[in-house]
């Protein structure tokens, strides 16, 4: 998956908390996300408060649909609350490859 598509298909599922999202689906959009981050803090904290409270619910549901992926939990997120651990596990996580077989979130991710 592109960039340009990756972002595209986390707006359209901006609350689709559902299926299941390849690794570039999800890494691509944190690119972005961090990418927006950056541009909000250098134009000011209001900006940069617009930006992340416009982005930080189409984040939590790729990275459910990630996680889902690999047959876990969406809820699972919340084990960054752990400090330093919960990050670090979390980062594993979206990094493994899914399961190839259909798993209770849904079939595989095809790939074009």
């Amino acid at each position: 998956m592109t960039f340009l598509k990756s972002v595209e298909t986390c707006f359209y599922k901006y609350a689709d908390f559902n299926g299941r999202a390849s690794r570039s689906e999800y890494w691509w959009f944190v690119l972005f996300f961090t990418l927006c981050w950056i541009i909000g803090f250098v134009l000011g904290p209001i900006v940069e408060a617009i930006i992340i409270l416009g982005l930080v619910l189409p984040a939590l549901a790729v990275c459910a649909r990630r996680l889902h992926d690999i047959d876990k939990s969406g809820w699972l997120q919340l084990i960054q609350i752990i400090p330093l651990i919960g990050a670090i596990v979390l980062i594993i996580w979206c990094a493994t490859e899914g399961s190839k077989k259909k798993n209770k979130f849904g079939s595989p991710i095809k790939l074009k």
